[in-house]
């Protein structure tokens, strides 16, 4: 079908406009080049290595000497008997964590928001964004301690329990502590965000409702609520995107022989049957399968939540 002359002639007017308005702005393109020669340098040239989750790898051959086996490495972890353990491991911590603390930072954004007096809340600010900056080692290291059968809450509980409780070997207690702890260390620093959005809030609309007798719930749902919505459709939807990327470190650093068969999760056994055992193109096949299934989350859930609320990602 033939373009008609109209268009063609709206394309050429586009086309020199954009000429002309990078010809104009052409030190502040110049400024973002190195950040985009960053990104496709560490972030799309490496992409080639995943190739060798398709070949049976060989460090002597190279990646392109390799040979080529297709899906047989996908095939043999679909296959493998601890595939459904390890995914729904994965699974579930990811959901629950989301689930659970998704919540928690709007939460505390809105409390902070009503805290008029800026010396206190500079405080409140300073106790809650700490935990952020601990090194997760360091988290690891204090969970071993306060829960050891010797260690603080185990002597609280002595008064109501008879002997003292292995919460870091005991699989029903893993994903609790792994959650649970994850709130707390990154609760207060991702509120940050929110209040960004909430200082947008002009207060007029506040005034008002309180003229019109809303009250402080009424006006937090009708007023902050709406405000907020917008930022945390876009997080929520960046969240389940990597809900398959539970966290490789504290993970394994939280596993111990005894609690294997809730600790053990996707990038736990990557590294363990990629790195450790040296078997590269397995370990890539399963890191690749991760990362299909996380796209998939995403694309699906901002075309859910495009369909009911209008808020979107891209």
């Amino acid at each position: 079908m033939a373009e008609k002359p109209g268009h063609s002639i709206i394309s050429i007017q586009k086309n020199k406009r954009s000429f002309e308005y990078i010809r104009k702005n052409f030190i502040l393109y110049l400024f973002l080049a190195p950040a985009v020669m960053l990104v496709f340098i560490f972030n799309y040239i490496p992409m080639y290595g995943v190739t060798i989750a398709f070949k049976d790898f060989s460090p002597i051959k190279g990646i392109l000497n390799s040979e080529w086996v297709g899906f047989e490495h996908f095939t043999s972890f679909l296959q493998s008997p601890n595939f459904q353990q390890i995914f729904m491991n994965t699974l579930k911590l990811s959901t629950f964590g989301l689930l659970l603390g998704f919540p928690v930072p709007v939460i505390l954004a809105l409390m902070l928001n009503q805290v008029r007096r800026a010396g206190i809340k500079k405080h409140i600010q300073l106790i809650i964004y700490a935990p952020h900056f601990i090194s997760v080692v360091v988290i690891v290291g204090m969970l071993f301690i306060f829960l050891s059968p010797a260690g603080p809450l185990n002597n609280i509980l002595s008064v109501f329990t008879d002997k003292p409780i292995s919460f870091m070997s005991d699989p029903n207690y893993f994903r609790t502590i792994f959650i649970v702890s994850g709130i707390w260390q990154g609760a207060g620093f991702a509120s940050i965000i929110y209040l960004a959005a909430l200082s947008n809030t002009d207060p007029q609309l506040h005034d008002a409702a309180t003229l019109d007798g809303a009250s402080l719930l009424q006006r937090i749902w009708h007023i902050d609520i709406q405000v907020l919505k917008p930022t945390m459709t876009v997080l929520f939807i960046l969240a389940v995107g990597g809900i398959m990327s539970v966290g490789f470190e504290k993970a394994y650093l939280l596993q111990t022989d005894m609690n294997l068969p809730t600790s053990e999760i996707i990038d736990t056994y990557v590294y363990k049957r990629g790195l450790q055992a040296g078997d590269w193109s397995f370990g890539a096949a399963v890191g690749l399968f991760n990362s299909v299934i996380s796209l998939a989350l995403l694309v699906i859930v901002n075309y859910v939540v495009k369909k009911l609320n209008g808020e979107t990602l891209y």
